[in-house]
């Protein structure tokens, strides 16, 4: 493995080199267990002890920090997207060779491009089209009608029922659905009545779906994910829901049907949006939050934070507590009224 050059680095993520440009490096690793041939970084001050006592033969620093660094350095202002970039040039992920193993079930109506990769056991529905460096990986399942765009990638076991479209440079963990039916019923006298999920899945591009997760198809029109969306493990979109690009949520949490999350929008872990709600662009809610109305741009939080358990059980009492001082609140309000008017006729 040839490893490339602080200088190499430098030029393509834009950092400035302090130190042996020529240095060479072979790995990524954190400051406090690099060893010689890696690159570390910090971006944390809780790590900051570690600099002086470092193994790695380069650190990416802010500026701040490697003015008084002694060892070789890659500077730039954001470390962590520094770290991120570096990653991707560093990465060990196995990548499949083109071609199609002889146990892939593809449909003779199905494209696929040449420079595709398809694994063991995949099956590939009819007029399915596959595009170029796309690598498919074993026991994957791609219904009727899909198209996936070029340099996607499908973790083993994923599964794409018919009519999804999923964009360029896709990344799709493992145990994802994508396009399963929406939970639409309705109720006769008791006995549910299955609403046939007739819409598809549309996805942009730059899409990453964490393991695990359920993104529905659309009862009627399909259920739409714009471009640059992260989705982290286990997490849920309802029937035609609009996600909107750059934005991302964390594990846990699910959007139900029909509503819209807008772009640049952030749900932290274990948030619930409620069905046929609207998100605005540049909302960001916080880990445990239930939201039942639409939301303007800002930050917003409902999920209680950690108390000790004295102190949970004491809140829990006060609140069981609530309906009564609001009565006696509301007659204390009447009372004051009362004696507000008699003081008034005096």
């Amino acid at each position: 493995m040839a490893g490339f050059s602080l200088e190499q680095i430098a030029n393509k993520i834009g950092a400035e080199v302090k130190g042996d440009a020529a240095c060479r490096v072979f790995a990524i690793n954190t400051i406090q267990d690099a060893k010689s041939g890696d690159i570390a970084f910090l971006s944390n001050p809780k790590y900051q002890s570690f600099l002086d006592s470092t193994q790695a033969s380069a650190v990416i620093l802010a500026p701040d920090l490697a003015a008084n660094f002694s060892g070789n350095a890659l500077v730039l202002d954001n470390p962590y997207l520094g770290f991120a970039r570096v990653a991707q040039l560093l990465d060990t992920t196995p990548q499949l060779n083109p071609g199609i193993h002889p146990s892939a079930i593809i449909a003779p109506s199905a494209i696929v491009s040449e420079t595709a990769a398809i694994a063991e056991n995949v099956v590939i529905g009819k007029d399915a089209v596959i595009g170029e460096h796309c690598q498919i990986r074993a026991n994957c399942v791609i219904g009727d009608g899909c198209k996936i765009g070029s340099e996607t990638l499908l973790y083993p076991n994923v599964t794409v029922y018919h009519d999804v479209t999923i964009g360029q440079r896709g990344i799709i963990h493992s145990g994802t659905i994508i396009g399963s039916d929406g939970f639409g019923f309705a109720n006769d006298k008791g006995v549910w009545v299955k609403i046939p999920q007739l819409g598809g899945v549309t996805i942009g591009d730059d899409f990453e779906c964490g393991a695990n997760c359920t993104i529905d198809r659309g009862a009627i029109n399909p259920t739409v994910i714009g471009n640059d969306v992260k989705l982290d493990n286990l997490c849920h979109l309802a029937h035609n829901v609009q996600f909107g690009s750059h934005s991302a949520m964390a594990a846990y949490s699910g959007v139900a049907g029909s509503s819209t999350v807008g772009e640049y929008c952030t749900l932290s872990g274990r948030v619930t949006i409620l069905g046929h709600i609207n998100l605005e662009d540049g909302v960001h809610v916080t880990a445990g939050s239930q939201v039942g109305k639409s939301l303007e741009k800002g930050a917003y939080s409902s999920g209680s934070p950690l108390m000790s358990n004295r102190e949970w059980k004491r809140s829990v009492a006060r609140v069981r507590q609530l309906d009564d001082m609001a009565k006696s609140i509301k007659q204390l309000q009447k009372e004051i009224e009362k004696l507000k008017r008699e003081k008034g006729d005096e």
